[in-house]
């Protein structure tokens, strides 16, 4: 089973930067979207982002993702 999870992005240097989720910030590709932007929610599985999530839904996410 695989698992993206939604962060929103942080830093943006080119396709690479880094995204943060719960204090947790990670280094991301982002060469599979279209111009990325800071503070947008992005599903990000094995350091590559591979789509946009709209913010209500992002926090739905990891709403149930900490009650776990």
């Amino acid at each position: 089973m695989c698992l993206a999870v939604p962060m929103r992005i942080v830093e943006i240097n080119g396709d690479e930067g880094f995204v943060e989720s719960s204090g947790l910030k990670r280094k991301a590709n982002f060469s599979l979207i279209k111009n990325p932007k800071l503070g947008e929610y992005v599903l990000l599985h094995a350091g590559f982002v591979i789509e946009r999530v709209k913010e209500k839904e992002a926090q739905k996410t990891l709403k149930a993702l900490k009650g776990i």
